[in-house]
């Protein structure tokens, strides 16, 4: 089995609505068993500024998918949902990111693991931090690096505390 973390984001629409339903449909994916999902964070957009906030939240799942079928998947289901990629850092309705697959470094031109942002950004690291313990250099680091970044964790603020895989893709607001 492999280990994964996600990244999921969203600032159009039922935001709440979005990531629970890429949420479900992963979990009805035959290949992919989520074991955790953080709580729901809300922050401020990065980038391009003049959006609405997002919720984001960090998933921990084991696979049987190798690392491109893994970001197939990812798109499969943004698609799904709905996503329309307008201009880099724009608003969107889902956003689906492999921040770590076991302890892989891959660099390929779709897919760069671990994120190549992941550790600038503290909307990321809180929830992936939160779902994970330092059980390798990668996740060791990104609660280190989480640790310095007490300026930008003011702008992450919980928005719904985390609960089961199957309390979060059941509960409402």
């Amino acid at each position: 089995m492999n280990e994964v973390y996600l990244s999921i984001g969203t600032n159009i629409g039922e935001r709440f609505d979005n990531l629970k339903q890429a949420v479900r449909l992963l979990t009805e994916h035959e290949a992919v068993d989520i074991k955790a999902v953080s709580s729901v964070y809300e922050t401020a957009p990065v980038g391009f500024v003049d959006q609405a906030s997002f919720l984001n939240i960090a998933v921990r799942l084991e696979t049987t998918l190798n690392p491109f079928a893994m970001l197939s998947l990812c798109q499969q289901i943004e698609q799904e949902l709905g996503r329309v990629r307008e201009f880099r850092w724009g608003p969107r309705i889902i956003d689906l990111d492999i921040l770590l697959y076991n302890h892989e470094n891959i660099e390929a031109e779709n897919l760069i693991v671990p994120h190549e942002r992941m550790y600038e950004r503290a909307f990321v690291l809180v929830p992936l931090v939160e779902i994970s313990e330092p059980t390798n250099v990668k996740l060791e680091r990104a609660h280190e690096v989480l640790a310095s970044m007490d300026r930008q964790r003011e702008g992450v603020k919980q928005w719904k505390q985390s609960v089961t895989v199957e309390e979060f893709v059941r509960s409402g607001n």
